[in-house]
């Protein structure tokens, strides 16, 4: 079970503070279902998210309660998919039933607009009516969520694309080395830079018009599929193209959606000068360390 809590300090738990933000996430494997709803804090009023697998692939719930300790108990019994449940609630339950059915509704909006995961909700829950001042205080609730969810490897609601306002024209990127990586036999050219970390590939870039790989890089046929789905790669005569810039966690996961099949992204990206992705990393430590 892991734990993020903002404000305490449980006993051999995961500690840490966000700009004084007094909210309190919880996550818990299904097989430590019953430790997790033991704790306090899961009777209180809140937001939940359930994580797991289906048939086709990966499958998330966001829920909302004034219990969530009665409403995990009901999908322990109802919900056999998911095997991991986040909890998100405030470290002194301050929260009330409209805060939590805006919370909802809000991550329900930015899971679907991100397309991670598909969501076993039916229909976009109503968004409650909240005064003005409360609705900034749930967006901002919201903003520091977006930033600790990701650090307890919860990435549902982080978006991959690459908005106008991040792209190339920023600074950072503008001194970033270009690689690329060309399939000339099947007319496939694509472009990436490096970005916080991830290798963005840009806006324009060509892919292999079909999955060709091995099935045992189910991951990367998933991802491939998913891009497409969420329109981020769209069909252009025999190839895929970028409709914008897209970030992925390394390079060889870019390298094997840009190829339709697996590759060693650190060999497959160069370059103008001819060093690959490998090359380049190498000097770059070399660099740091002198």
């Amino acid at each position: 079970m892991e734990l993020f809590f903002i404000d305490g300090r449980p006993d051999g738990m995961l500690t840490a503070e966000v700009f004084n933000w007094t909210g309190h996430v919880l996550r818990t494997p299904r097989t430590q279902i019953a430790k997790a709803l033991a704790r306090v804090e899961a009777g209180y009023t809140g937001v939940y998210v359930l994580l797991g697998e289906a048939e086709d692939g990966p499958l998330a719930y966001i829920g909302e309660g004034e219990d969530m300790r009665e409403r995990l108990k009901s999908h322990v019994v109802n919900k056999d998919w998911w095997n991991e449940a986040i909890l998100i609630t405030t470290s002194a339950n301050n929260l009330h039933k409209a805060h939590v059915k805006y919370l909802e509704s809000r991550l329900v909006e930015l899971a679907k607009q991100v397309g991670h995961t598909p969501l076993e909700n039916g229909n976009q829950p109503t968004r409650s009516s909240l005064s003005e001042a409360a609705t900034a205080n749930m967006e901002a609730f919201l903003d520091t969520l977006n930033m600790v969810l990701p650090a307890i490897r919860v990435d549902l609601f982080l978006s991959k694309a690459r908005p106008k306002a991040v792209t190339p024209q920023a600074g950072h990127l503008q001194r970033a080395p270009v690689f690329s990586f060309i399939l000339p036999k099947y007319g496939v050219q694509a472009t990436a830079q490096i970005d916080d970390g991830e290798l963005v590939v840009q806006k324009g870039s060509l892919a292999r018009g079909s999955w060709v790989g091995s099935a045992k890089f189910q991951s990367y046929s998933k991802q491939y599929d998913q891009l497409q789905q969420q329109g981020i790669l769209v069909r252009q005569g025999d190839h895929l193209v970028f409709t914008e810039d897209y970030a992925f966690s390394s390079p060889s996961a870019a390298a094997a959606v840009v190829a339709g099949r697996s590759a060693n992204g650190r060999i497959s990206w160069t370059l103008p000068d001819g060093r690959t992705f490998a090359d380049w990393e190498a000097a770059s430590i070399g660099e740091a360390a002198t």
